[in-house]
């Protein structure tokens, strides 16, 4: 039976609850407005003091960066907003803070901003967590011309687009992921150096030309022909199948085998269950009548000019031989995710 002379003491800005049984009560988490305030109160606590106006600067920059980290998240990840009283993600939001305050760089706090909502979806200390954390402290250090290198060398060496079956379609993906870039790459080796000192990235005593890369990737989009009778002068007994078999993209008189690569060739093959003879014999079909080296740079300069420039630093410089780093690959993928929007999520390559 209910007492109907309950009381209650509450405090000033509490809540009081009451009910006929148990009451269960479930924390969702901080409010979009409760984070802002914590994450500026991390900024005011912990930003050394600085002198009249730069000071009123700083206060200003870091305000910016906190609501364009806030709205980012709101839309792209808003089960983040609970990380706001972890003590690590406050360190790394005030990283950005601290950096963006320094300097007000529009498309370094762009850069910090995709890079802290990436950090703010993992939730336990694991490496692409660590690397993310890292990776806050080091794209300060970096200038437009040495993070437009990392987007371009993670974009080529490693990254492809299952998606681009035509010319047209690979000078669109040019046009989206390599010309906000093209024209920023530089071939300094003091460049290099600086993003080796930093931990992007080492060169190597090998390399690895432009060339190579597309080849490897997009062969599909590179290769001469052959004439229908190749076919069945090479005893393939699936004959003339569309399924394997499209027009040159390059010579619409002659044929060529229907993949952009032969590891995408091999796993198509083995799908639609061909004979073992039949699989050998279109994949040296696939490999047979390919352009040169200088032929596939020809090729991609006549789809897009800029390449150009893309081509020649590349091989006039120590991108040739750079490898990334997990922290080069993190700045890479950041930036271009920070301009086109839509990118795989970076677990594929840090795990």
């Amino acid at each position: 039976m209910l007492n109907k002379d309950q009381a209650q003491l509450v405090g000033d800005g509490a809540t009081a609850v009451q009910a006929a049984g148990n009451v269960s009560i479930t924390q969702v988490g901080l409010s979009y407005s409760e984070v802002r305030d914590v994450a500026l109160d991390v900024f005011r606590s912990n930003f050394y003091q600085l002198a009249g106006p730069a000071m009123e600067t700083a206060r200003a920059r870091a305000e910016e960066i906190t609501e364009s980290f806030l709205k980012k998240l709101q839309a792209d990840h808003p089960e983040g907003f609970s990380k706001g009283q972890d003590p690590d993600f406050q360190h790394a939001l005030f990283t950005v803070q601290k950096e963006y305050a320094r300097n007000g760089d529009k498309e370094l706090g762009d850069l910090l901003v995709d890079l802290l909502v990436d950090r703010s979806k993992q939730d336990q200390r694991d490496i692409l967590q660590i690397v993310l954390n890292e990776s806050l402290n080091t794209a300060p250090k970096l200038t437009d011309s040495q993070l437009a290198v990392l987007a371009i060398v993670f974009l080529f060496r490693y990254t492809q687009n299952h998606g681009i079956g035509n010319h047209a379609q690979l000078g669109a993906y040019f046009d989206k992921n390599v010309s906000p870039f093209a024209s920023k790459i530089v071939k300094g080796d003091s460049s290099y150096q600086h993003l080796e000192f930093t931990g992007c990235g080492s060169i190597q005593m090998g390399e690895i030309s432009l060339e190579q890369c597309l080849e490897s990737h997009y062969q599909g989009q590179f290769l001469k022909g052959f004439d229908i009778e190749e076919i069945a002068n090479r005893g393939i007994s699936v004959g003339h199948d569309q399924r394997f078999f499209i027009p040159c993209l390059n010579d619409t008189t002659k044929f060529q085998v229907r993949a952009n690569n032969r590891e995408s060739l091999e796993k198509y093959l083995d799908a639609n269950g061909l004979t073992p003879d039949d699989k050998s014999k279109i994949l040296g079909l696939f490999e047979h009548n390919k352009m040169s080296h200088a032929e596939i740079r020809d090729k991609c300069i006549s789809i897009r000019p800029y390449m150009a420039n893309v081509f020649d630093v590349w091989s006039d410089s120590p991108m040739k031989s750079f490898t990334l780093t997990s922290v080069g690959m993190a700045i890479g993928h950041a930036n271009l995710k920070r301009l086109i929007g839509e990118f795989a999520s970076l677990a594929i390559w840090i795990n």
